[in-house]
């Protein structure tokens, strides 16, 4: 199907590449972009002959999370309509129906899944290459999880971080909200590989094309071993999360917190 703000492609005939596509703005992602994102990734999830799936960024940036102009400030609506529409969504989720969009089917799908960041991965752009299985990393890769710095809590960094890097670490890197280098990250075994820059895309097709020589079945039923085994708990977590981050997207904090990163100064958070 044809995309607007992501770029559909796919090598050596079983590999997808789906590449973030808004390098003007770090492939800050809009609500078109993660609709798009999760539209491709249920394609390559649907396709029988896509073995492996390789996400990437345009441009300088991997992804620069949320676009905060259309997100978190709404373009246009006001706090209510923002808050309508974000309960409306919640209420979905909690009456069974799943949440589209954006990354997060890749913590359920059973083909393997590899990040090759070639930049700046912020915000729901860290979750993005940490819910992918593996990442390889260009040496210009940065990383960090900044939610907290416009009012509101990680998503799925909660759940996957940990299990990365130890909890002592996690909590530094999540509370702190420090962007940490590719050294720094693959240091810490938030990622699997550091290369240069020039090498990032040959470094990622060599997994994937490794990968995708096994039993596609067998590799399957192996990923969804490892996820059984680790007992990542995502619906129980998506439940208490819809709760938490509503709560916050309602605060004064977060309207603060995001005006301020769009006028480029420090915030004043109130706690309330």
């Amino acid at each position: 199907m044809p995309y607007d703000e992501i770029i559909y492609s796919v090598e050596n005939s079983n590999i997808a590449v789906i590449t973030l596509n808004r390098p003007e703005a770090m492939n800050a992602l809009t609500h078109k972009t993660h609709a798009e994102l999760g539209q491709a990734i249920d394609e390559a999830n649907q396709d029988d002959s896509i073995r492996v799936i390789i996400i990437t960024g345009a441009g300088r940036g991997f992804c620069a999370g949320d676009d905060v102009k259309t997100i978190f400030l709404g373009s246009g609506a006001s706090p209510e309509e923002r808050q309508k529409a974000y309960r409306e969504e919640q209420l979905r989720y909690l009456q069974g129906q799943p949440i589209t969009g954006g990354s997060e089917a890749l913590l359920t799908i059973n083909k393997p899944s590899i990040a090759a960041v070639n930049g700046a991965a912020v915000g729901y752009g860290c979750d993005t290459a940490l819910m992918c299985d593996m990442r390889v990393a260009s040496e210009s890769a940065r990383f960090g999880e900044i939610f907290l710095r416009v009012g509101l809590i990680p998503d799925e960094a909660q759940l996957i971080l940990p299990r990365l890097v130890g909890l002592a670490k996690a909590y530094e890197l999540l509370l702190t909200t420090d962007i940490i280098d590719a050294e720094e990250a693959l240091r810490i075994g938030m990622v699997n590989k550091v290369v240069p820059h020039e090498e990032l895309m040959p470094a990622a097709l060599e997994l994937a094309a490794k990968i995708a020589s096994k039993p596609p079945l067998s590799v399957r039923l192996t990923k969804e071993g490892i996820r059984r085994s680790v007992n990542i708990p995502v619906e129980q977590w998506k439940e208490w999360y819809s709760f938490a981050q509503r709560y916050c997207f309602g605060t004064e904090d977060h309207q603060e917190g995001a005006r301020a990163f769009v006028e480029k100064r420090e915030p004043d958070f109130q706690g309330r």
